[in-house]
């Protein structure tokens, strides 16, 4: 699937790529309405109609991965929220392994997340993962998220990399499209980003289920 050779930098998404989605999914769509009915004395069901045309608008948008932005407008503790369903943070399979692997190449090894400072220091206190980085970017550092094709500009001055010899593994179909316009050259999907859901059916780019498939020849 990837002759290793040509690969100098690996770029690695993290929600939905190394972790398991099913927390962030469960916490936007259950956790967060769940309090925030508490807190306006109405039902789970009327808050999910009040909060979701919120968050499909920011699709996207860096506020959408911004807790200060929803602690905000929510009048919720965000940060404080996911600490409390945090057990739920999970590695998913075989990445450790993979991680490991890369970590005897001499490639180097990027963690690049849309993720909020504040979640990504939950998640890698969490899972133990930061070790295995060269360095972690969270989108909010460069002020565009992965969607955005300026983010990728901004990201290669401040880690300079070869496009050509550049892999970018990723769950998000926006995040690649918008890695490929910039012209990485590798891509790859993951196609069961969240462990509780089916397989996603991905026709645009390769596409591995587990990190295993990518293990061979690294």
């Amino acid at each position: 699937m990837i002759d290793w050779k040509k690969i100098d930098t690996v770029l690695l998404d993290m929600d939905g790529t190394l972790l398991d989605l099913n927390f962030d999914n469960h916490f936007w769509k259950e956790f967060v309405p769940l309090k925030y009915a508490e807190k306006k004395s109405i039902s789970i069901v009327s808050a999910k109609q009040q909060l979701e045309p919120q968050f499909k608008c920011m699709e996207g948008k860096l506020e959408w991965y911004c807790l200060d932005y929803w602690s905000n407008v929510l009048q919720l503790d965000i940060a404080g929220l996911k600490a409390e369903i945090s057990g739920l943070i999970t590695v998913l399979p075989h990445v450790t392994e993979f991680l490991e692997k890369l970590q005897q190449s001499s490639k180097k090894v990027l963690l690049v997340t849309n993720a909020h400072r504040d979640s990504l220091g939950l998640k890698m206190e969490k899972t133990c993962l930061r070790p295995f980085f060269d360095n972690i970017i969270s989108s909010h550092d460069l002020g565009f998220p992965k969607e955005h094709a300026e983010f990728w500009g901004l990201l290669q001055q401040q880690q300079p990399f070869d496009k050509k010899t550049t892999l970018l593994i990723d769950d998000s179909l926006a995040v690649l499209n918008s890695a490929r316009l910039f012209g990485i050259a590798h891509l790859i999907s993951v196609s069961k980003p969240d462990s509780k859901q089916p397989i996603k059916n991905v026709t645009a780019y390769l596409a591995i289920e587990d990190f295993r498939e990518l293990m061979i020849g690294l």
